[in-house]
């Protein structure tokens, strides 16, 4: 598949510039959800075994993107249970930024105040950035593991994973991968647990997620929540509660969504056939225009330029009482965007179109216009 016809998959709403909370589903999705909820409103014999087919493919179509095997991935709902399920598993120090989305920061407190065996250390970062150097100088003898985003979902910034595994040596490296799996060719092989949701950037939809643990995690991690679909036993465990298994499939608690799973794994399979580059190289050159129109318009940028220091994401930060005026004049023009702690998040995609970007520019006329008054 080219990148043209991966983009022509999409139909979003001119203006639509907040991939970083939700991606609008596109028509392969949508077509894969309808096919099987038909097939789940009819049980026709012979066709629900497709549905149970659904979690192993999206273990294959996972694992092809990440470089993990398919035995190390397993469906979770969304990103906060892939963590829950980790930060539970951990014992010993978790070194981490409060800064980072809730889900982290959460997983590691429940764990810690509920079973008294993961002790949280605190990084000081670089205005929320975790980098190979603050982190080193952090370090204690205690720390057993680092927990880190891939993107910071404030600052867009995209986190050094090869600095940090050097960093850190044989600690286990923790990665929340939402805000830049599918999208951002990260070298996710040097983590040893990687968690995402599929809401986001391979615009899957909600319910949809994925957890892998290495080889050497599953030697650390204890599966504390696992059910009757954790043990590995290739038939229904009734009459005994036999151990969890050894490695990802132990962190589950029920049989998946298999709709769920399928648009999940049929939106990472066009992804793997356009090539993750080609994407991130369209969404880069997208966030560049942003940026450009911002400068054009005196918009204060405070997210990095840098590509290699980014993923998708721009901040927008204008002066405390100039902040209504920018977000009136995005709303006005009909522009998505989100507003949180003074800045702007405006992320795009590789179907932002020419009328998006002049939406865009409209508003920032109308901002400019504004405060010049």
């Amino acid at each position: 598949m080219i990148l043209n016809d991966y983009i022509a998959t999409f139909s979003e709403e001119p203006g639509y510039l907040d991939f970083a909370s939700v991606g609008p589903v596109g028509r392969t999705v949508e077509e894969e959800q309808h096919a099987l909820t038909r097939m789940l409103s009819t049980g026709r014999f012979g066709t629900l075994g497709a549905l149970r087919e659904q979690e192993p493919r999206l273990r294959v179509a996972v694992a092809n993107l990440i470089g993990f095997r398919e035995d190390q991935v397993v469906f979770q709902p969304n990103t906060s249970e892939g963590l829950m399920h980790t930060m539970f598993g951990v014992t010993g120090g978790v070194a981490l930024s409060a800064a980072e989305f809730p889900s982290l920061p959460f997983a590691a407190v429940r764990s810690a105040e509920a079973l008294g065996v993961l002790k949280p250390l605190w990084l000081e970062t670089d205005h929320g950035r975790v980098t190979p150097g603050n982190l080193r100088d952090q370090l204690t003898s205690s720390v057993e593991a680092v927990a880190v985003s891939l993107v910071d979902f404030r600052t867009g910034y995209l986190v050094d994973l090869e600095g940090i595994r050097q960093v850190i040596g044989d600690r286990l490296l923790i990665v929340d991968a939402s805000q830049g799996f599918g999208v951002v060719d990260a070298p996710f092989a040097l983590a040893d647990v990687v968690v995402s949701c599929g809401r986001k950037w391979t615009r899957a939809g909600w319910g949809t997620g994925f957890l892998t643990v290495s080889d050497r995690a599953a030697d650390h991690l204890t599966p504390v929540f696992s059910g009757f679909t954790g043990t590995g036993s290739p038939e229904l465990p009734v009459d005994e509660v036999p151990p969890p298994a050894r490695g990802a499939t132990a962190f589950q608690l029920a049989n998946g969504d298999p709709i769920a799973q399928a648009r999940f794994a049929v939106a990472l399979e066009e992804i793997a056939a356009v090539g993750v580059p080609a994407i991130n190289d369209l969404i880069a050159h997208n966030v560049s225009r942003i940026i450009d129109l911002a400068d054009e318009y005196a918009v204060p940028v405070v997210s990095a330029r840098d590509e290699s220091e980014r993923a998708g994401i721009a901040i927008l930060e204008p002066a405390p009482d100039q902040l209504t005026v920018l977000t009136a004049s995005l709303f006005n023009h009909g522009v998505s965007t989100t507003v949180r702690g003074g800045q702007v998040r405006v992320s795009p995609h590789v179907s932002t179109t020419e009328e998006t970007f002049d939406m865009l520019r409209a508003s920032f006329v109308s901002f400019a216009s504004a405060i010049q008054v």
